[in-house]
Formats: structure tokens, sequence, C-alpha cells
């Protein structure tokens, strides 16, 4: 029987289908219906071509009904909407362009329908410059706004790839982007620490980001939107992208008994047939079997809808192949970034009850002695029971497409770690390097899996329990003058080893090590280990701490900029290529150059040591050098520093101007007094700090803070010991059980004094620097997310350095 294949919907599914089965059957009538006016088309490209990243527009059209028709003999119908299907019958009702609705016969039919941009149902949604990114003609639209000029601020509502691309290409397009994301990190694939990296690189390149808040209205302005966020913030816009998720375009088989899930996703088995034999289903518009954590998921990517489109054509004709899964391979580039994933993240294997074991190392991309070599980060998962790996995700500026390949290729084949050391991969200097990061991964988590390395993972640092653990730091002293975690003790490696200052390391506490990367603090664990001690090493080091750390709004936005110095002629300028060094020897270097150097000479370095962007700062300062410029491109960073005198031999005293005050108080009067000098000193020209310790962080404290990390036992008691926030302060004589506070903030509302609250926000606008005391902080059991937007963490060195500049000193 001569076979009459309907396929409904294009793109990459369907056009696969149909090509294919040209391919094995000559004789087959094949018909591909398509609803939009393209029916073969790039649409991961789409984000691009609005960047201008892509300037010709017919690079996205892939194939044409002409062409399929020229080519395949296949009938190819465009602006054709397939309205419903009648499986008794094997008959589809079809919709054209002209709205005459006619029938079509099938002896089998695929559907490759997809899934489109879901829209939420708020207020304003339908302003028609609140618009959604999904085939050409959306992105035609975006684009002619956006060439129009009159776009200069956009808002992109949710942080998937599809979010994050867009919000990279309109900026690329000299256009502010907010993005707002309701979760507590952007891309759910990746695991927090790793998505923290991505969202430092969105903040450097200039995006505002909203994490943990909701779009709840849309209210039009003139031409412009007001985004309403739960938070009570509102970001006004010119232009607003939907990008929050999709929903399956399945609602044409409502009353046809093909069996979906609840949320319209066609049902299939393993040869991705539905309810009904004949009838196929694949792409955006079904739900797989994760190879990892084997339940039902949907991932709408174009590979997967590719190799699920030969399969179809396969059986179709008759070859019964089944489709094993599929595991959300993916990439993507995030401004000078590139970010990778495959299998599973662990917060979704930790969700499945599957054990996991978390690898993180720092490799080069290439040999760290060629030049451009750029820093990667790379975390592997592996089942300790088993040592099966089971997702990986690669950070870096290069080569991260190649490593992710390897190890989702490892995983394909239910490969070990014993596999990645074992994998022989090539290697020249320009390249890679001799000890491939594939094997070290593998190493490292032999390394584990043999007990040799007992280990922690870094959130262990931040919630640590001064009652029964240690941690220690053993980085170079030139490391830790810049950097270090709270709490933390300095025995450098080289001292360990040496057995100096092991006094201050305690046999009845367990020792928390951490170095840079890992490599040092696994070497210092193995020693303190053999001696007796009971520690264990913090995987993937102090480099990981920004992928823990609050992403900063645009209001404190890290991104580097500072103003290019051009040299005088007369000034002896040395150019310095650090790429491939890892901190300290970065910092190293430069203070070996600046030492043998004359004064007044200049030093341009290029360093590719992520964490270098700040060292150079704190460096500078410290050295009492001068740091022209700093700025980062595409993973290296390019300093100038000028040599000045030593700070001894200027023959100046430092003009003592700034004012620094400590607030130990939890009381409401001596807050208030701490705020109303702070403020009057500012309004007198001052640099003002506000350091905030001990009872005083109570001042600073949010009303209603979510997702504060966890506390053990003491900081809970301290917790319920502290006022919450500013509103419960108590006042220091008279307090009467808060009565006192009510009627000292009634007699200050009665007689026009503004409030303590209104005294902070006035503090921040007058650029008052607010400090929370670190050691405090941990000691009180308080958490960075329970504190007031805007605060700055530091310890006593960060005081004293404002201190040093400051003639008057305030304790209160």
């Amino acid at each position: 029987m001569k076979k009459k294949v309907l396929i409904v919907g294009g793109v990459a599914g369907g056009a696969t289908v149909a090509a294919r089965l040209r391919r094995l059957d000559e004789d087959a009538e094949i018909i591909l219906l398509e609803r939009d006016s393209f029916v073969s088309f790039a649409n991961c490209g789409l984000p691009y071509y609005i960047g201008d990243v892509i300037k010709d527009r017919s690079q996205l059209v892939l194939q044409n009904p002409q062409k399929f028709k020229d080519r395949f003999n296949i009938d190819v119908r465009t602006q054709s909407e397939v309205v419903s299907v009648d499986v008794k019958n094997n008959m589809v009702t079809i919709k054209p362009a002209s709205g005459v609705t006619y029938t079509e016969s099938y002896t089998h039919l695929v559907l490759s329908p997809g899934a489109k941009p879901l829209v939420p149902a708020l207020p304003g949604v339908n302003h028609q410059r609140i618009l959604t990114l999904r085939n050409v003609p959306d992105s035609d639209r975006i684009k002619e706004l956006v060439d129009g000029g009159n776009i200069k601020h956009a808002t992109v509502i949710g942080g998937g790839f599809i979010g994050i691309e867009m919000a990279e290409n309109l900026t690329l397009r000299d256009i502010t982007v907010s993005l707002v994301e309701s979760a507590p990190h952007i891309l759910a694939t990746f695991d927090r620490e790793m998505a923290g990296f991505l969202e430092k690189e969105l903040a450097r390149a200039g995006v505002d980001l909203y994490l943990e808040k909701k779009a709840i209205a849309f209210i039009p302005e003139n031409d412009r939107i007001i985004v309403q966020l739960d938070s009570q913030e509102s970001i006004i816009s010119d232009l607003v992208i939907l990008a929050i998720g999709i929903e399956p375009e399945t609602q044409f088989l409502n009353d046809s008994g093909i069996l979906r899930d609840e949320r319209g996703f066609i049902n299939v088995n393993d040869q991705l047939q539905t309810n009904y034999p004949e009838i196929y289903a694949l792409g955006d518009a079904i739900k797989v079997k994760h190879i990892i954590y084997h339940a039902p998921a949907s991932i709408p990517l174009a590979g997967p809808a590719n190799r699920q489109g030969r399969l179809v054509a396969n059986n179709i004709c008759g070859k019964s192949q089944t489709f094993k899964g599929a595991m959300g391979t993916a990439i993507l580039q995030v401004f000078d970034l590139n970010a990778a994933c495959t299998g599973s993240s662990e917060q979704v294997l930790i969700a499945h009850n599957i054990p996991t074991q978390s690898i993180y190392i720092h490799p080069n991309s290439h040999a760290g002695y060629y030049p451009g070599s750029t820093p990667l980060t790379i975390k592997v998962i592996y089942n300790p029971a088993d040592e099966r790996i089971l997702g990986a995700q690669v950070l870096g500026y290069e080569a991260v497409d190649k490593f992710i390949d390897v190890i989702a290729s490892v995983i394909h084949f239910r490969g070990t770690i014993h596999d990645l050391a074992d994998l022989e991969l090539s290697y020249a200097p320009p390249f890679s390097s001799a000890k491939s990061p594939i094997n070290m991964a593998g190493f490292v988590g032999l390394n584990i899996s043999e007990k040799l390395m007992p280990v922690a993972r870094f959130e262990e640092a931040l919630e640590l329990n001064i009652s029964t653990q240690q941690l220690l730091d053993v980085r170079d002293d030139i490391e830790v003058a810049n950097k270090k975690l709270a709490n933390s003790i300095h025995i450098a490696l080289n001292d360990l080893r040496h057995g100096k200052n092991l006094e201050l390391l305690d046999k009845n506490k367990e020792i928390l090590v951490y170095c840079a990367v890992g490599v040092r603090g696994y070497m210092a664990t193995r020693y303190l280990v053999s001696k007796g001690y009971h520690a264990r090493n913090i995987l993937g080091g102090i480099k990981l701490e920004p992928g823990f750390s609050q992403t900063p709004s645009k209001n404190h936005s890290d991104r580097a900029t500072a103003s290019v110095v051009t040299p005088l002629m007369s000034d002896k300028v040395t150019d310095l290529d650090l790429t491939g060094l890892q901190c300290p020897g970065p910092l190293i270097a430069i203070k070996k150059h600046i030492d043998s150097t004359a004064v007044g000479s200049i030093l341009r370095v290029q360093v590719s040591d992520p964490g270098f962007l700040h060292d150079v700062k704190g460096w500078c300062d410290s050295t009492g050098n001068e740091l022209l410029s700093v700025n980062s491109n595409k993973g290296i960073i390019h300093a100038q520093i000028r040599k000045n005198p030593p700070q001894s031999d200027t023959g100046t005293m430092h003009k003592l101007e700034d004012q620094t005050i400590v607030v130990f108080s939890n009381d409401l009067d001596k807050a208030i007094a701490a705020f109303i000098i702070a403020n009057g000193a500012a309004a007198m020209g001052k640099k003002v700090s506000l350091f905030f310790t001990f009872w005083g962080l109570s001042v600073i404290k949010k009303p209603n803070p979510s997702h504060v990390g966890k506390k053990n036992f003491m900081e809970k008691m301290f917790t319920l010991m502290l006022p919450k926030h500013s509103g419960k302060l108590p006042i220091s004589n008279m307090n009467m059980g808060g009565i006192g506070a009510k009627m000292i903030r009634g007699v200050m509302k009665k007689k026009n004094v503004i409030s303590l609250e209104e005294l902070m926000q006035q503090a921040q606008e007058n650029g008052i620097e607010m400090i929370a005391c670190t050691m405090s902080m941990d000691v009180m059991g308080v958490k960075a997310e329970e504190l007031i937007d805007g605060i700055s963490l530091g310890g006593v060195g960060y005081y004293l350095n404002k201190a040093e500049t400051a003639n008057k000193n305030l304790f209160i």
C-alpha cells in the first residue's frame, strides 16, 4: 500500500521527517502542513538577528516550499493550520490562508506542532510593546522597534536561554536591559553556584537583575510600560520581552482521542508513537525519558528534535528504532562568557533522591605557558555508589563546547569517573594541557572515591560552626591580603608543611581547608590527616565564592570601568603577558617587576585569572601604586599600573576629612543619633562610613527577608534575641516593653523629625556607605540576605582602611 504521510509542523522536527522519508521511500506521498509562512528556519538564530550579529535575514531561512518540491518532491503548504484530527477515519481538517477549510486523508500522521511562549494572564499584558519570540515574524516585529531608535530601555521577563540571549542582544544594540527572574537564580539547568558566575557577567555588561521577583502587572504610560513587580518595585520600559517558558501547541487535538498529559504534551512510547500506532509525535510538543533520572522531561532543543525526526521517518518505513531518551546537552553565550551543561543538575538529582558527589576544577583552556590561555570552571556530578557520571557544567571563554561534548559522550555510554581519568585526548600547547581538564576531573573523583581526600562543600565554609570547626586558609600571604573568608585562620601551605603555626589548629575540631582552586587544599588536607587532624578539603576553593555571593544591581554594579590613560612619551612603558598564571602568580610577577622599575614607570599587563579584576585594585591601594585603568574583554583582564613613590617617602600628610561611625548598639535612640550625625557630615561634603557590628546589625536588617540560609542552633537563638528589624528597636532608657519606642517615634512625627527608616534612606541617597561586620554576622547568626539592600560586607581590615582617612571615629 502506498504511504500517504501528513506532517503537521515544519522547522527542525517536521522538516527532518519529510526529507528523511523521501530518501527512504520515493513512492510515498508526503504533505507538510505549516501554520506560519516559513517552513524551515533557524529559530535559535533569531535573537542574534535582532542584535545585528546576523545581518542578513535570509540566512535564517533554510528551506522554502519550492526548494522542497524541486529537490524532494514534497508538497509543502504554508499558512495552512490543522484545526482537528479524526483518528477514526484517518483524516485531518485544514484551514488555509483563504479561510476555506478542507480535509486530507493519511496512512501515517506526524505531529510536530512545536510549542509557543507562555503569556501570563496579567493586567496590561496585551500592550503592543509586550512581545514574545518564537518565529521569524516575531523577530521582525522586535527588530523593527529596535531599529527605529526609540527603544532606550527593555525589560526581559524570564532568565532561561531565550531570556538571556535576548538580554545580551538588546544590550548589544545599546539598549539598557532589566532582567526579571522569579527563581533564586537564572538558567534552571545550571546549579546555583555556576549560575552565579553568569549573573556576575550579566551585571558586568550592564544588565540589571531582579532575582526572586515576579511581574504582577503592566501599566501603560503613553508608548512606555511600567512593569510592576511583587517586590513593590517598578521598571519603566519601552519594550517588554516575555520569555518565561513554553506550552505545547496541541489545542487542535482536544477532541481527537490522542492522549496528552495535564500540560498538553503528547504522550508517546519509545518509538515516538501516540496511543494510535499510525500517529507519531516529536519535538517540543512531547516529553521524552530523561537519560539520567528516567522521568518524562520536556527538552525543547533542536538537536533532539532532529534526531527524533530521523527516527520517526525510519519507523514509518519499517526500520523499528527506539528513542533512548535525551539529557539536555546545551550551550549558550553570555556576553564574554560561555556556559554549557549536560546530564542533570545537582539540584534536580537531589529532588529525585539520587546520591551525588560534585567535583569542581578550575583549569586553563590550554597550556598556561602558551599565550592566550583563559580560565575554565568545570563541575562534574557523579553517583558515589557506582561512580557513574550524572551531569556536568562548564564555564569559560573558549573550549567550553569541547569539554562539555566529551563529558556528554561519556554520560551517553554510561561512563564513570574512571573513564574520565582514562580517556586519551588530543594535546598540543595551543589546544589543551598535557593533563586534560577531563582527565583532571577524573583524577579528583578517584581521589575522593579512594578516600585519599576527605572533601567539603564551599557552603560549609559559609555556614561554619566555630564551636566545632576551624577554617584554614593555606594560600600565600599576597593572596590573603586581598581577600579571605570570614573566621579563617591563615597558615600558608609551605609553612604548614614545615610545621609552623600548628598551635593555631585544634585537634578537637574539624578543620575545613581551602586555597584558591582546591589543589593546595588537597595537599594540606593530606598532611593534616597524616598528623592526626580531622581535616576536609573544600572543593573548588575560594574561586567558587563569586558563584555564591549576591549579584549586584546596576546601582552598585561591579562592572569594570576605568578611563584608559595614554602614557606620556617620556614614561617608561612595559608590557607583561601573564595569561595562564593562576593567583597569586600575576600579583607576584607584577610586584617583582614594579620593585625593579623606576618611579613613574607604567606597566601594562594582561591576565586571565578572573579574580585579578578585583585583586589588582586592592593591591594598588595597599601598595600605594596607581591603577590607571582596568577592564575585561573575553576573559582577558587588561590593566595599566603606574609606579608611585613609596608612601613613606612622599613627604606629605594625607588630609583627614572622612568620617567613620561604629554602630555597636541596637537602641533606637542611638541608631537615630548615628544617622543624624552621618547625614550631617555627608551634607558638609565628608565621605561617611557607618560600620555596624554585633547588636548594631539589627539596625540594618530587612523587615521580611526571604530565602534565608540554614542556621545552626546558636544562630537561631541569636535570631530570637535580636530585634527583627529597625521598626522593632527598643530605646536605651524607659523602653517599657516597646511602649517607649512607640512614644519617641510619635513625638518625632509630631515635631516633623524624620523617622529612623527615612534617615537610613536619606543616608543611602547621600552616598553614605553602610558596612556590616562579617565577623559579627558569623557570631550573631545574621545572614547577608537578612540585611537591607545596598549594604557592603567587610571585616575589621576594611573598617581600618576607612578609618585611616577619617578625622573622627565615633563609637555608638
